[in-house]
């Protein structure tokens, strides 16, 4: 079965990047901590990024993500979602205009223009039939940033939310909820190591 898993890492007081975020500086400045726990060599925060990075069938980012992870000092052969773990998954980004030209196009990069509803579905869709290849099921992952991430909560569109809670308080920078229709949600997991908390959680409708 495909569950659509909003999965984002976040400082203490509440923010996916530091302050003044941009193309240059994706993850602003101090934002770099919160994703330590990705290159750690501690095996609990390893396994965390295999079984989320496995099951990955599809992914969501929006188009500000894009351009960062896009851009010149953005992902490479060495880096970025999956990178020497798994086989990349396809990517589905949310805009308003597709780029005109993509560098890292060897990805397999969708543009829907239509909305982040529609992102979802085209995400769904690519993501079931990498499990019909596979054999196994695989997840939609919605990887940010944390306006797109904020947006398909409210639109009541994620059936499970993973944070991956660094120990920072950044004081400032892109926050990942800032207001709308509260939501009940059930603990499902939680993994303490040395450079973060995993906690998953179902959401209830």
């Amino acid at each position: 079965m495909t569950r659509i898993i909003a999965d984002i890492s976040v400082s203490l007081d509440g923010f996916v990047t530091g302050p003044d975020p941009g193309p240059d500086n994706g993850l602003g400045t101090g934002g770099e901590a919160l994703h330590l726990w990705a290159f750690s060599g501690d095996p609990d925060d390893r396994r965390v990024l295999r079984e989320a990075t496995a099951r990955s069938g599809a992914v969501v980012l929006g188009r500000r993500l894009f351009d960062v992870v896009d851009g010149p000092k953005g992902w490479d052969d060495t880096s970025g979602y999956g990178a020497g773990e798994v086989g990349r998954p396809a990517f589905v980004v949310v805009t308003s205009s597709p780029p005109e030209s993509v560098r890292t196009a060897d990805l397999d990069w969708t543009f829907v223009t239509t909305g982040l509803p529609d992102a979802v579905t085209a995400a769904r869709e690519r993501a079931e039939a990498a499990a019909r290849v596979r054999g196994e099921d695989r997840d939609v992952i919605l990887m940010g940033g944390g306006a797109t991430v904020g947006s398909a909560l409210e639109a009541g569109l994620v059936d499970a939310l993973t944070l991956h809670l660094a120990p920072v308080v950044l004081g400032g920078g892109t926050p990942l909820f800032t207001g709308g229709t509260p939501r009940t949600l059930a603990q499902r997991s939680v993994v303490s190591t040395s450079t973060a908390t995993h906690l998953t959680y179902d959401v209830l409708r």
